[in-house]
């Protein structure tokens, strides 16, 4: 690590009735890789904002090598090498990879467009970062590693000298993780400094050279990351000790809630399993196994093809969600923002929205019952929200997805469907969502868990299905949990 080349003094950011940072003093020095750690709320995204200029500080001051600033505008934040890459991609899915890498600072000959050149670029810096890319592929046609790829390849096409980094691994694989560890180390070698935004605490210490934790806005402590150990960092964050993270389940009966026999869709094929009453049942593979299309097909967002689904030894047609529903099926969705909330509503309003039919008088809504409903729940899930009528996007991840299962506790689903519950959520979050999960057994209800941290899986899942490339490959009961022998299913070997 060299000298400094950033420096936060005493910044403030204060909204309508929110401090959002409260005096945040932080430093960066050239060429490390900086971790910056704190639960939903902290402040992080408002200090990414801040740097990247999308918002201007109520108070404090900015030095950039040597230089005082107090703002940056976005132009000018660009200019000066400082780039995010957020966990949302801003990629244009029909273009190819070299039109989004040089988007908006596109090369020309003349008046022409430089595709060559364009590609032949591309291909330059994936190479440096130790890869290779078709420069010339749409976008939509990459996976998601790729499309990553893409991502920090664009990120440094600009001549970069800050790169943010906002949970880049969460919609990766074990395998594409380790691969982007070394792309990392490769942007770090070449002298480019990187703020590491990370809910997975494991990889800090594979990469990273200082933490910095953030709490409730406010500057905690900033430690060099080899004298820490992953409990005091959970500690920092949270400000108080976590019990155990996967506190264990009642456990299952044997009693068999649903099973599905022989399920085809265009994705998945010959899918056969049974979930017993108060299980939690995982689903592990890579990404792109059939996992998600699964889920999709058990809640009837995809047709099926053929097979059968039975609820409590009866077969149940499922043609749409509504018919799931209808069975006592929810579906907790991979992507919350666009699947599973409408965020421009409040919060009553999403978690109402499903019941309305059970919830209305005649032609009018039982106004007064909602709102009990809703109010017991926010309650019983602990959803941290000023009141029912807050607007869902202004949530953080932890509470959105509270939200969503609320939803489906209103309509009193048994069967529920958790795709990567804790996704882009911070430990204390997902320690709460491992919690009511194992409520939710305890009552008798089960669940099937779809998740791609092996730890989660294990640590929280009765049994484990392993797919890979659209059919199941192998099951492993409690006994069998072990990280090199489900990689080994899930890769088809």
């Amino acid at each position: 690590m060299g000298e400094t080349i950033l420096k936060l003094n005493n910044i403030g950011k204060k909204f309508p009735g929110v401090v959002a940072l409260d005096h945040v003093s932080f430093e960066l020095k050239k060429g490390e890789v900086h971790a910056l750690l704190g639960e939903n709320g902290a402040g992080k995204s408002t200090l990414i904002k801040i740097l990247t200029g999308a918002y201007e500080p109520t108070e404090g001051t900015i030095e950039y090598n040597g230089k005082t600033y107090e703002k940056f505008e976005p132009k000018q934040a660009k200019e000066l090498g400082i780039t995010a890459i957020y966990q949302e991609f801003n990629l244009v899915p029909y273009i190819s990879a070299a039109q989004n890498v040089f988007l908006g600072q596109e090369l020309k000959k003349g008046i022409f467009l430089d595709m060559a050149g364009m590609e032949k670029k591309t291909t330059e810096l994936a190479r440096e970062m130790g890869v290779e890319i078709n420069p010339k592929t749409k976008v939509k046609d990459l996976g998601v590693a790729y499309m990553q790829i893409v991502e920090i390849i664009k990120a440094i096409s600009e001549d970069t000298n800050i790169l943010i980094m906002d949970e880049p691994s969460a919609p990766l694989t074990t395998r594409e993780i380790d691969a982007m560890f070394q792309i990392v180390k490769r942007l770090k070698e070449k002298g480019i400094t990187i703020i590491y935004i990370s809910h997975r605490l494991e990889e800090l210490f594979e990469i990273c050279d200082r933490v910095t934790i953030m709490r409730d806005g406010k500057y905690i402590c900033t430690k060099e990351i080899r004298d820490v150990t992953r409990h005091e960092l959970i500690a920092d964050m949270v400000g108080r000790e976590l019990n155990e993270m996967y506190a264990g389940g009642a456990g299952a009966s044997d009693d068999i809630i649903m099973e599905a026999k022989d399920l085809c869709t265009d994705k998945i094929h010959h899918i056969s399993f049974s979930l017993k009453k108060g299980e939690i049942l995982g689903f592990g593979g890579l990404v792109g196994a059939g996992r998600t299309e699964t889920a999709r097909a058990l809640f009837g967002a995809d047709e099926l093809l053929s097979g059968t689904i039975m609820k409590n030894g009866e077969v149940v047609k499922i043609h749409s969600p509504k018919d799931a529903i209808k069975a006592g099926i929810g579906l907790l969705p991979e992507d919350r923002k666009d699947q599973g909330l409408v965020l421009g509503m409040s919060v009553k309003d999403n978690i109402v929205y499903s019941i309305l039919k059970q919830e209305t008088k005649r032609i009018f809504l039982d106004k007064k019952d909602i709102h009990k409903k809703c109010s017991d729940l926010k309650d019983d899930l602990r959803i941290k929200t000023p009141s029912l009528g807050q607007i869902s996007k202004f949530l953080s991840g932890g509470n959105q997805q509270k939200v969503v299962l609320a939803k489906w506790m209103a309509t009193d689903c048994d069967v529920l469907i958790f795709d990567e519950p804790t996704r882009g959520i911070d430990v204390g979050a997902k320690q709460e969502i491992y919690h009511l999960m194992n409520q939710l057994t305890a009552q008798g209800k089960s669940i099937i868990m779809i998740s791609s941290e092996m730890p989660e899986l294990f640590g929280m899942a009765d049994r484990v299905i392993v797919m890979h490339e659209g059919c199941i490959k192998g099951e492993l009961s409690k006994e069998e949990f072990d990280q090199e022998r489900m990689l080994a299913i899930a890769s088809g070997l």
